[in-house]
């Protein structure tokens, strides 16, 4: 482990592989922790984040998952670490509003989309790979619960790619909330905006790009604008592995039914919903899960080394890319 200082003071503690791949240029993506500590039981949890990894790396690029422990950012996991977080009880999950508190205590922490984002940008590495990112909740308009992972997308220059979000949310005004913060959002060779374990949310996505090079020019011309936000790019499930959005969306209809009866509200109907949903999908839910962490991550691996190419052409953020690029 190599062990680098911020100016802020915060420890980042590289791994060997990963600080060789950032000091040569090499692609990196950084992968969030709370997969290994609240997914599936030991030692399952140790085979998903391995297999994760295998698909960054199968897509060109050096994964770095993310974990806090001992007052410090671990920045790429041993296989070692992975082990210990996923072999250790209670590991407290950890967003971005918890890492002061979580770093100044110095105990274990696994990191979430929005606290991954945070290291991500600190380690100055680009991209993050996530399965599916939060959103605004049903309801929020009076509860305004909204998923701290939109909040840090506004503040944070990382590219983050995902299969968007749970149908459990509302993914009309999470897509209003993403235009009002000018957090640019794309769907690679698709039409609409992914609903996670459902190819498709039935809301146009603002932009559809099939190129994987011409992404990477995106994301470098949003920075080189001068913003400091995430650039988000949205890839649908497999169909082999997807689920029938009726199917989910009657079941959703339903459970909403049912908790205005039941007065469920708030962070309770969130729970209510996805319990509605992985009983309807018997299961299938598990399984489509696991599909898109792999595909997420190896389309994150195939974007990061589009864009350390990019970076390593020097070419101005406008210049078309040449012919044959991906």
């Amino acid at each position: 482990m190599t062990t680098r200082r911020h100016p802020g003071d915060i420890p980042l503690v590289f791994s060997e592989e990963v600080s060789e791949a950032l000091h040569s240029g090499a692609p990196v993506v950084a992968l969030e922790s709370n997969v290994i500590t609240h997914g599936l039981p030991y030692p399952d949890n140790a085979a998903t984040a391995r297999k994760v990894e295998a698909a960054v790396r199968a897509g060109g690029a050096v994964p770095a998952t993310i974990g806090i422990e001992n007052g410090g950012i671990l920045v790429g996991m041993t296989d070692a670490d992975i082990e210990r977080f996923a072999s250790t009880p209670g590991i407290p999950k950890v967003s971005s509003r918890d890492m002061p508190v979580v770093l100044a205590r110095g105990g274990m922490g696994a990191t979430t989309v929005a606290s991954s984002v945070v290291a991500a940008e600190l380690a100055d590495i680009p991209f993050f790979a996530s399965a599916g990112i939060g959103g605004v909740h049903r309801g929020a308009e009076t509860t305004m619960d909204i998923s701290s992972d939109l909040i840090q997308f506004t503040r944070s220059k990382v590219a983050v790619v995902c299969a968007g979000a749970k149908s459990i949310l509302d993914l009309g005004l999470t897509m209003e909330f993403l235009e009002t913060h000018c957090v640019p959002l794309v769907s690679y060779r698709f039409d609409d905006f992914p609903a996670f374990y459902c190819r498709t949310s039935g809301i146009r996505s603002p932009h559809r790009l099939d190129d994987e090079a011409v992404i990477a020019r995106a994301i470098e011309t949003h920075w080189a604008l001068g913003n400091r936000s995430s650039f988000l790019v949205a890839t649908p499930i497999k169909e082999a592995d997807a689920i029938d959005s009726r199917e989910v969306d009657a079941a959703i209809a339903d459970a909403m039914v049912a908790a205005e009866r039941d007065g469920v509200r708030g962070n309770g109907l969130t729970k209510y919903l996805m319990r509605a949903v992985d009983k309807v999908t018997e299961g299938r839910s598990a399984k489509a899960n696991m599909s898109v962490l792999i595909s997420t991550a190896e389309l994150a691996g195939r974007l990061a080394l589009a864009h350390a190419r990019l970076r390593a052409e020097g070419l101005p953020a406008g210049t078309p890319a040449p012919e044959g690029g991906r």
